[in-house]
């Protein structure tokens, strides 16, 4: 029940939601990721399945990231256990995978591997990062932080920040306030 392993994930209506959501048109989707107006229809309509890198082009357009989507897709569930893939992937081979999947509340990522360092990140909502294995760099504010095994690093919504791995086999997870969810700053009493 709770493992939705028959079914693979269609990201379509996650797309179009998040598309009507920023009250865009196909056309200005197109035009901020560089994809085709037909090949967007399909992949809303179900018809197309977006490659990883399309995904992200897509993400980018619409202002989230190809996990939320992803994530997004996905049924949502009370209760759910979403087990370690079994991957016949090489070591080095970068991998993202969401850890809590459907429309909730709270989301939370694994990546394992390198990581584009190369790309900044801007998240609405506050998130934390673990370093389970290895060691990262991440740039936030304008200072380098080094973390290793075990290392935490919060950063409050709206923070710019990029990392990278620095070491081989690194895996950081990533739990962050879902992007859909307004949080709200606690007011200071008087």
């Amino acid at each position: 029940m709770g493992d939705h392993k028959e079914q693979p994930l269609r990201v379509g209506a996650a797309v179009r939601r998040r598309r009507r959501a920023l009250d865009l048109t196909l056309a200005a989707v197109a035009e901020r990721s560089g994809l085709s107006v037909p090949f967007l229809s399909q992949i809303e309509n179900e018809r197309a399945r977006p490659s990883r890198s399309s995904l992200e082009k897509v993400a980018d357009a619409l202002r989230t990231t190809a996990v939320e989507l992803l994530a997004a897709a996905d049924p949502a569930c009370s209760v759910d256990v979403v087990r370690a893939e079994e991957t016949e992937d090489p070591p080095l081979v970068p991998r993202t995978r969401s850890l809590v999947r459907g429309h909730h509340q709270m989301h939370a990522s694994e990546f394992v591997g390198d990581h584009d360092a190369g790309r900044e990140f801007q998240h609405r909502n506050d998130q934390l990062m673990y370093v389970a294995d290895g060691a990262v760099e991440i740039e936030a504010e304008g200072r380098a932080y080094r973390l290793g095994r075990g290392d935490t690093l919060y950063l409050t919504g709206g923070v710019r920040h990029r990392w990278r791995a620095t070491v081989a086999d690194t895996r950081v997870v990533v739990v962050a306030v879902a992007e859909h969810i307004e949080a709200v700053r606690d007011r200071p009493r008087r």
